[in-house]
């Protein structure tokens, strides 16, 4: 008979994985049709414009809400201590808010898991930026920007303003954040507007196999 604990998680990770298996999408208006034609459209995510003010405990166990950051562009990284490509994500992301080259964006992580579990993971795992922690709370925070039905990890980029730029699905490699965070800094230079460096970006997307 399985524990609470595990109950629990298997409950937490059912929530989060409704869509599992559905291949990642970068731009933030760009949706997948169902694999299946005889099954009903998959209705589309609404992700908010502005990036949308939640609140939830770091690592402290300190209340730390979004509007925290207002007026700096940011790199909002959700994940799980159990995802995989969660895990492998987590050295480039240190490496990106360590890098000077970037140093006007804020990388903040959102870990969707139990609290007890992410601060032991943590332990083995320095994480060199900001993580909040959330279960039922980061389940509503992640439909906050829209993606109650997409699976871990998914990544958020906004820029000064607090706009929405793009989400990218899936695991974020260096080359694909690169891609992003240079069009995210046009639109802050006042070079580019918000759909050109959306457009910029799906045409500048690098595929990793």
């Amino acid at each position: 008979m399985l524990s609470t604990g595990h109950q629990r998680r298997r409950v937490l990770v059912a929530l989060i994985a409704l869509a599992a298996g559905v291949a990642a999408f970068v731009a933030s208006r760009e949706f997948l049709e169902p694999e299946k034609p005889e099954m009903p459209p998959i209705q589309p995510a609404v992700i908010p414009d502005i990036r949308p003010d939640i609140s939830l405990a770091d690592r402290d166990g300190k209340m730390r809400a979004l509007s925290e950051w207002d007026g700096k562009p940011a790199v909002i990284n959700f994940w799980a201590t159990w995802c995989a490509p969660c895990r492998r994500e987590i050295p480039m992301l240190n490496a990106l808010a360590g890098d000077p080259a970037y140093t006007e964006f804020e990388l903040i992580g959102i870990a969707i898991d139990f609290r007890e579990d992410v601060l032991r993971y943590l332990t083995s795992t320095p994480i060199d930026y900001t993580v909040l922690i959330g279960e039922q709370d980061g389940l509503d925070a992640a439909r906050a920007f829209g993606m109650e039905s997409i699976g871990l990890p998914f990544t958020v980029f906004t820029d000064k303003r607090d706009r929405i730029v793009t989400v990218h699905v899936g695991e974020l490699h260096r080359p694909q954040a690169e891609v992003i965070l240079s069009a995210v800094r046009a639109v802050d230079a006042g070079q580019i507007n918000l759909k050109t460096a959306q457009d910029r970006i799906r045409a500048d997307m690098p595929k990793i196999d």
